[in-house]
């Protein structure tokens, strides 16, 4: 373990340092941290939401989480190209780049206004789901406001005042963004949000194989590691769940519900029973570590995420620390492919740990309350063995993690110790 810890932080840690410092990759990194008071306070009001499925209450928390986390994609779109010529030191054209870039992913996504009476508009892509699409049209808008940069209609001696040559010099590629989506979307009528999920509908005749089980949650984990909601995926793995749940549940109501038998792609199975311990990509283990840490940020941070993570809500640790950084985004693939492995060969092809004969999908109950109303049908010695493997589950996670942890936390005290010497 030393050995690798040494090879992380001398070998691994100073490449990982110079894609960390690629214009894109910070821009993308910045824009992402920067919705994360939004995320956390949509945290709390998702928490707090759980009582509403016990208690009737005369509102719902679900509409304050709707105007924090459920719009994320928005502030995206208007943070990448306003951070992009913050950084390129385009800063007279950097709130009309972040301005144009938000026009044109609600172009792209086409929002449904409310008309019952309520203030507001909708629509699934305007939150973590539309993250894909939000990053898209930041790219693009950043890269037509880039090569405008230097334009101007007007000479450097012109007598016109600054802020109207801005304004006319604003117009050419605020109206090339414009275009391009007024032709390719609203004329051509490119869904390019459709588009992204038809490239993986082919997956869904695989999902229940060991090979896509596995690809498919290491593909959730990679896109969740550069800020990509896994939400984006739901419109492929929800016919796959729902058809698993009912294979499942007429197998058990039939009596003949086996390992072999049961489907494996399950809500139940993959998020309340075994593999996701603190949320996609088993992230409590990581989040007790960085409580523990010897980086002051890294424990505060890990302090303010416990709470969530414990009901499964890892949105504050995968855009604190892990979105577009390179030291914990190698380790979260990690847990995409690892994990599934161990969960698909123990339950179905070495059939040690019980595959639930029960639907139980509230995801954000803590573990392993998940686990217990899943396996108890089953028996005492079922639910031994579930434990068992919950707990190797855990401690694989926590291997993993572990030296790229270490290896990060090393970083982010060097640097806390050079900004106290530099003050």
């Amino acid at each position: 373990m030393n050995a690798l810890i040494s090879w992380l932080e001398n070998s691994f840690a100073p490449k990982m340092s110079k894609v960390n410092n690629n214009i894109w990759v910070v821009t993308l990194k910045d824009s992402i941290m920067q919705t994360l008071p939004f995320i956390f306070l949509g945290s709390i009001f998702c928490c707090l939401a759980i009582i509403e499925d016990f208690v009737t209450l005369p509102f719902s928390f679900w509409t304050p989480f709707g105007w924090t986390m459920s719009k994320i994609s928005l502030l995206v779109a208007f943070l990448i190209p306003f951070n992009y010529c913050e950084k390129k030191r385009y800063r007279k054209q950097r709130l009309i780049a972040g301005l144009t870039g938000l026009l044109l992913f609600m172009m792209i996504v086409t929002p449904e206004f409310i008309t019952d009476g309520t203030v507001g508009f909708g629509h699934d892509s305007l939150g973590a789901g539309g993250m894909f699409v939000a990053i898209l049209a930041g790219i693009i808008t950043s890269l037509i406001f880039g090569s405008f940069a230097k334009f101007s209609f007007f000479k450097d001696d012109s007598a016109i005042p600054d802020f109207v040559r801005q304004w006319f010099d604003a117009l050419l590629p605020i109206g090339l963004t414009i275009v391009i989506g007024w032709v390719v979307v609203l004329i051509m009528n490119v869904n390019l949000y459709q588009i992204i999920v038809n490239l993986f509908m082919p997956l869904q005749t695989g999902l229940n194989s060991l090979l896509g089980f596995t690809f498919f949650k290491f593909f959730t984990c990679f896109i969740y590691s550069m800020g990509i909601s896994s939400w984006v995926l739901t419109p492929i793995e929800q016919p796959v769940k729902l058809a698993a749940i009912a294979t499942n549940l007429s197998l058990v109501a039939a009596g003949t519900a086996t390992a072999s038998t049961m489907l494996i792609n399950t809500e139940g199975l993959v998020y309340c029973t075994y593999m996701w311990v603190g949320g996609i990509g088993c992230t409590l283990p990581l989040v007790i570590m960085l409580m523990r840490s010897k980086s002051k940020e890294l424990s505060s941070l890990g302090k303010a995420c416990f709470v969530p993570g414990l009901f499964n809500i890892n949105e504050p640790v995968i855009f604190g620390c892990i979105a577009w950084n390179p030291y914990l985004m190698v380790p979260m693939w990690l847990q995409g492919i690892i994990l599934p492995i161990l969960t698909y060969v123990f339950t179905k092809i070495i059939p040690f740990a019980p595959i639930p004969h029960v639907q139980f999908e509230l995801w954000y109950a803590p573990y392993p309350i998940g686990t217990i109303m899943n396996i108890m049908n089953q028996g005492v010695g079922a639910l031994i063995r579930a434990f068992i493997f919950l707990i190797a589950t855990i401690v694989v996670s926590t291997v993993i993690w572990y030296p790229f942890f270490k290896a990060y936390e090393a970083k982010r005290v060097e640097d806390e110790v050079a900004k106290v010497e530099g003050k």
